[in-house]
């Protein structure tokens, strides 16, 4: 994985679901809290995710083959959207599952130090990996908003961190919360209502991020700023006087495919033609160095055409055919 920043926010996660994991499990050993159980299980769950990305990232950096030209770049999307599966099934899942049998058969929690002692421990934990979360991801979202962040983020690592960093402060003062009304009321529903809440956030999470990944899967454009820098790259208002349209694809989160149809002077030799679109390319790559697959074909610029406007289908020698179904 090249994004430094994703591997080290990644790392920092596994370690604290980890340790947390056993905790929990622990004070659910000794105290009997579902809420316990409920959490012990979402942090595994969360361990295993953070091994998914880390396993993305090693097999997205395989060379291309013949039978996989563009690369393996899109695996990390996979695994992504493998993590929302887990924390949807192994996480949601579960804990409504415990929940609801919390609920219709209420147990009462004994030795309530140990649910209590390792939530204020996990807590502290989980605030030094969604720091490191934080701070990894400003180094990278610029003026984005956090909401824009997550939605358009192309590198899928550090969204899925926040989020389920997030996921599990929010579930633990669930949990802290059900365990501790459970306590005062010696009602153990209130433990089971805990539980069934974190199911509820936990599902809730592994929707959006089924939903972004999703988006990355089926092929989503460069970004804005990038789509500006290549259209300016390219026209240089001499030998390239004007797109005629243009379509980018991320191939993977640092891989970017470029296709583009330019306008050429009908006046210009073959080889003048082809020195522009390598003086084009190259322009295209200093400018997004992402942009590794670029596809430029000339077309005849006419005056009367461009004057029609900057209609993506159309063709300054005429509109472009319809696309075959």
């Amino acid at each position: 994985m090249s994004a430094s920043g994703g591997t080290k926010a990644i790392v920092a996660a596994l370690a604290a679901n980890l340790a947390i994991a056993v905790a929990k499990f622990v004070a659910f050993l000794f105290s009997g809290s579902s809420s316990m159980l409920a959490e012990s299980v979402h942090s595994l769950a969360d361990s295993g995710n953070q091994g998914l990305l880390l396993l993305g990232g090693k097999k997205a950096q395989r060379e291309a083959t013949p039978q996989h030209p563009f690369g393996y770049g899109r695996e990390r999307y996979i695994y992504a959207f493998l993590v929302s599966i887990v924390l949807f099934s192994v996480g949601g899942m579960f804990a409504i599952y415990e929940g609801y049998e919390k609920i219709k058969h209420p147990h009462e929690i004994t030795h309530w130090y140990w649910p209590v002692g390792v939530l204020v421990f996990a807590i502290i934990a989980e605030t030094f990996s969604f720091r490191t979360a934080i701070k990894e991801s400003n180094t990278i979202r610029g003026k984005q908003s956090w909401k824009d962040f997550v939605r358009h983020a192309k590198a899928p690592e550090l969204p899925v961190v926040l989020l389920e960093d997030l996921g599990a402060l929010v579930g633990l003062v669930l949990a802290l919360i059900g365990v501790g009304l459970a306590l005062g009321t010696g009602d153990g529903v209130w433990d089971g209502i805990g539980t069934l809440c974190i199911g509820i956030l936990l599902i809730a999470i592994a929707i959006v991020l089924a939903a972004e990944t999703k988006s990355l899967l089926l092929g989503e454009a460069a970004g804005v700023e990038d789509v500006r820098k290549i259209e300016a790259a390219i026209v240089d208002g001499d030998t390239v006087p004007a797109i005629i349209h243009m379509r980018t694809l991320h191939l993977g989160p640092e891989e970017l495919l470029v296709a583009a149809k330019i306008a050429v002077r009908h006046d210009e030799t073959a080889t003048e033609v082809a020195a522009a679109i390598d003086a084009a390319e190259s322009r295209i790559r200093e400018a997004v160095p992402i942009a590794r697959v670029i596809y430029l074909e000339p077309d005849i610029y006419s005056e009367t055409e461009a004057a029609k406007g900057a209609d993506a289908e159309a063709a300054p020698g005429g509109p472009a055919p319809a696309a075959e179904h």
